[in-house]
């Protein structure tokens, strides 16, 4: 089957002649069906945290294709997910980063030598993976240059989407995230001049597109789908079918653990919110994979406030308390969750008669988060009724 599809392009009806050994079909890892069955329980070891396990199938991969880019992609991926439940764990990067690199210079061999349109496919991957993590660690001069690599070469993957769903996935995030920046940041539209311009809808329907279809990116499209969908787009339905499905397909995976708490909350699905919020913190008590102090500090918080709404003070106290502690181990005290606990402690300190210590709290927010903040306004306006 997938030899019709590659013979559905221009690009390979070339590459015959060039190749009468049939080396085009034996260089197309990307669309060989063969090599996505043997991937399947290795790719989904990944999402569910069981990164060893996912490992030693990477392993077999690399040896058995060891001149091909998608092993070393998939063995940086399989660092990627560790660093993503907490960006500010920088532990993996040394090894992230030098699969990215064996996969940028097994891509170029691939491009020039084999495959023009899988080469231009990896190197567009590793590239836009590569200026995240820069972009998490705010070397936003490295990221510029990666994500202008990853432009480049997804641009030379353009009009090859038969070829394979893999390759819509960095043009849906481009479409949506080129008109999304353009909008939200004024700033930077002289730069985006430069730039071809985005469609929102279009991205989000290549994006569905990609989870439907695709096989080494579905996840990670449904991944983007889910936190566009809450984010920018408000839709917290939509997200939320999203939330539930990975949460159930990868039950180990921290991150699409808390995001599905959080999502859940936002709905205002308490009952639910408040199991899977315990979950979370039963697994940080038990040293599982990928849970920890970031994962604690948002179950926490919603803890606390499911609890402080059913007036059980004395118990969201304790969850508050325990999301500030979570907050600092995270080297999050700057962020929403940390200051909007402090408020509500001191809301619950108002409901108790206890009034400085509920100045106190107050306080501690006018002082630490930013007067534009919500919780800054919310602190100010307290005060003065007290």
């Amino acid at each position: 089957m997938y030899v019709l599809i590659l013979l559905s392009t221009g690009l390979y009806a070339q590459r015959q002649d060039e190749q009468a050994d049939g080396d085009s079909v034996r260089y197309s890892l990307l669309v060989n069906p063969f090599i996505q069955i043997e991937s399947t329980e290795a790719i989904n070891s990944m999402y569910n945290f069981e990164f060893e396990k996912a490992h030693s199938h990477f392993n077999y991969l690399q040896n058995t294709y060891p001149w091909h880019p998608l092993p070393y992609l998939l063995k940086g991926l399989n660092y990627w997910w560790r660093i993503v439940p907490d960006y500010n764990n920088e532990t993996w990067d040394k090894e992230f980063l030098a699969y990215m690199d064996t996969t940028k210079a097994l891509a170029e061999n691939v491009k020039e030598n084999y495959n023009e349109i899988e080469g231009a496919f990896f190197l567009a991957a590793a590239y836009a993976f590569e200026g995240r993590l820069y972009s998490e660690r705010r070397e936003y001069r490295k990221a510029a240059f990666a994500g202008s690599k990853s432009l480049k070469y997804l641009g030379e993957c353009k009009g090859y989407e038969e070829y394979s769903p893999e390759l819509l996935f960095g043009d849906a995030l481009f479409n949506y995230y080129a008109e999304w920046i353009r909008e939200e940041y004024p700033l930077l539209r002289p730069i985006m001049m430069f730039f071809p311009k985005g469609d929102k809808k279009k991205g989000i329907e290549q994006l569905k597109d990609v989870a439907r279809n695709a096989f080494y990116s579905r996840t990670e499209a449904q991944y983007y789908l889910m936190r566009i969908l809450a984010t920018e787009e408000k839709d917290i339905s939509g997200a939320l079918q999203v939330g539930q499905y990975l949460n159930s397909q990868f039950p180990g995976n921290a991150y699409f653990h808390r995001y599905y708490a959080r999502l859940l909350y936002q709905s205002g699905k308490y009952q639910q919110t408040e199991k899977v919020s315990l979950e979370i913190l039963q697994r940080i008590d038990s040293m599982q994979v990928g849970y920890e102090a970031n994962s604690g500090r948002y179950a926490c918080f919603y803890l606390g406030h499911v609890n402080q709404i059913r007036r059980k003070y004395a118990e969201a106290k304790k969850y508050f308390e325990r999301g500030l502690v979570y907050s600092e181990q995270a080297q999050a005290t700057k962020m929403g969750y940390y200051f909007f606990s402090l408020v509500h402690l001191g809301q619950i300190a108002e409901k108790e008669g206890e009034i400085e210590l509920a100045k106190e709290y107050y306080k501690a927010v006018k002082k630490s988060a930013k007067r534009k903040h919500s919780a800054h306004k919310e602190a100010r306006e307290r005060l003065k009724k007290i």
